[in-house]
């Protein structure tokens, strides 16, 4: 009798066997928009905040298809790449899908910044297409002459451009034959130098297939799924915004598009929509908590069940604040454009372990010494990466190898340490390291500290020449009030510092500014306060 036994055994294995390879491919198959548009053609995949206009599956899919076959006319193989200079609107999505279904690398580029250094972009990625907006046509004059160049408008007319529209409606709506899954191809912000585009190598891959990463974040740690709501605050040129939203169609949920944040409307948004999901910056929560005590408490935000946030270190008292405000849903992680590695913080992580960036789920982090040793539990040195996924500095060899060590470890560039269980803690990018009397000092501590101060709206911190000690810390801030700047708010500020951390630490000196320069993702662009500081020392 126990023959039969194992035989019926080893039968109900292979079923159950088989039957797990279906559901992986089911569940491959169901993570893309054309999915979507067979199951559910009418729901919303995108809807824009303040206009309120929406793209449904049915018609993502259609156009995403039109502008695969307009790339292809155009001479696009997969490998190839276009740019995309445009604000927050549904034409970018689709864009965007439409480059990722047919194997094409899609850059978006900030409409902030100036000609040249859109033109250095564009030109840079070698895009062979170019699709802009009336809101951003001027920035794209410069390239006018560029030969080869495919230029296009979506949602006007330009003399120059073709019109996206009248070009994508001439084509079918059927997908094209050779469909492949194409990546973004982005450029880092620029705050430490030039921007530098972060080349993912092409794989022919199905375009249903997630991004490990994504799923790690959206699906296994938020619960992203097809019935989610995801509020997207931030513009959709950034790495984090960009692949959110693209993995909130992928999974068949609704992303509501701010065209640009504002605290209150935010706020307003998350009641109004039952937003269940959303990708932060801290800059976006200190200026949530300095709303009005009444303001905040007006809206309901109960129906959020995660809420990510990366792009800089959360000072601990302000994220402490948010956790008491919107219970333990946050979700931290520390990566960048690079995806060479990953560490994820829940909000119990957080909690057992305050002001940790959390713990490795990609690569394997290492503290690492000015000689390239690796340093014990609890030392400080420079983050890096080892078993990581690899990456390129596009057209730029030299700064793709300063990025990596004899070793094979890749790094960004930011100092920190790891505790006994693993957690890392940052202390602040190695660019802005403050070298005081051959002491090591941080800013980031001293920005932490001052931004939670009620006068302050914004803080910069970083070093200065000083004949003495080499560099001394200095600060501007942008006060709640510009109206206060002065004196009496620098004296009550530094000594407000020095009851938190040693003197040492503190600025000797602060300036006030009316704004700060910072991206529209909520990066600081210290750079250009310290350069100008730098010149001025220079001159005298």
């Amino acid at each position: 009798m126990a023959a039969p036994f194992r035989q019926t055994s080893r039968t109900q294995a292979k079923e159950r066997h088989q039957a797990a390879i279906a559901r992986r491919k089911q569940t491959v198959s169901e993570t893309h928009p054309s999915f979507h548009a067979r199951s559910q053609p009418d729901k919303i995949a995108y809807r824009m905040a303040g206009s309120g206009e929406s793209l449904n599956y049915r018609t993502l899919d259609d156009r995403s298809n039109q502008g695969a076959h307009l790339f292809r006319d155009l001479g696009l193989a997969p490998g190839d790449h276009i740019a995309l200079i445009m604000e927050n609107c549904l034409a970018f999505m689709e864009i965007c899908w439409a480059a990722q279904r047919s194997g094409v690398y899609y850059t978006a580029i900030s409409r902030y910044l100036t000609a040249d250094e859109i033109a250095y972009i564009v030109r840079d990625c070698g895009a062979k297409a170019l699709i802009v907006t009336p809101a951003t046509a001027d920035q794209a004059v410069g390239l006018q002459d560029d030969a080869g160049l495919g230029r296009f408008i979506a949602g006007g007319s330009r003399s120059g451009f073709r019109s996206w529209e009248m070009e994508r409606d001439r084509r079918p709506t059927a997908p094209v034959g050779d469909e492949t899954g194409g990546f973004d191809m982005l450029y880092s912000s620029g705050t430490t130098g030039r921007p530098k585009g972060v080349k993912q190598p092409f794989r022919h891959q199905p375009i249903s297939q997630l991004s490990p990463l994504l799923k790690v974040l959206c699906q296994d740690l938020c619960g992203m799924n097809a019935g989610s709501i995801y509020l997207s605050p931030a513009p959709l040129y950034h790495a984090a915004p960009l692949r959110f939203n693209m993995m909130s169609a992928a999974l068949g949920g609704t992303s509501v598009i701010m065209e640009k944040f504002d605290a209150e409307e935010f706020l307003r948004l998350v009641e109004t929509c039952r937003a269940t999901h959303s990708q932060l910056v801290p800059t976006m929560f200190v200026r949530m908590l300095k709303l009005p005590e009444a303001v905040r408490r007006r809206y309901d935000v109960t129906s959020l069940r995660g809420a990510v946030h990366a792009a800089a270190p959360c000072p601990v008292e302000v994220k402490a604040a948010m956790l008491d405000w919107w219970g333990p849903i946050l979700v931290e992680y520390y990566a960048g454009t690079e995806a060479n590695g990953v560490t994820v913080a829940t909000a119990q992580d957080w909690l057992g372990h305050r002001g940790t960036v959390g713990r490795s789920v990609l690569g394997t982090l290492k503290i690492v010494d000015a000689d390239g040793e690796e340093l014990p539990v609890g030392e400080t040195g420079a983050v890096y990466f080892a078993d990581s996924l690899p990456f390129t500095y596009h057209n730029d060899p030299k700064k793709t190898e300063d990025a990596y060590n004899d070793k094979g470890w890749s790094t960004l560039g930011d100092i920190g340490h790891l505790d006994a269980d693993g957690f890392l803690y940052l202390t602040d990018r190695k660019a802005y390291m403050i070298i005081s009397g051959g002491v090591n000092i941080y800013p980031q501590e001293a920005e932490d500290a001052l931004i939670s101060h009620p006068d302050v709206a914004d803080v910069a911190v970083f070093g200065i020449p000083n004949a003495e000690m080499g560099e001394e810390v200095k600060a501007v801030v942008q006060p709640r009030d510009m109206a206060r700047a002065g004196p009496a708010l620098e004296a009550a500020l530094i000594a407000y510092c020095r009851g938190r951390l040693s003197a040492l630490k503190c600025p000797r000196s602060i300036d006030f500014e009316a704004e700060l320069p910072r991206t529209p993702t909520g990066k600081l662009v210290k750079r250009h306060l310290r350069d100008r500081y730098l010149a001025a020392a220079a001159g005298r």
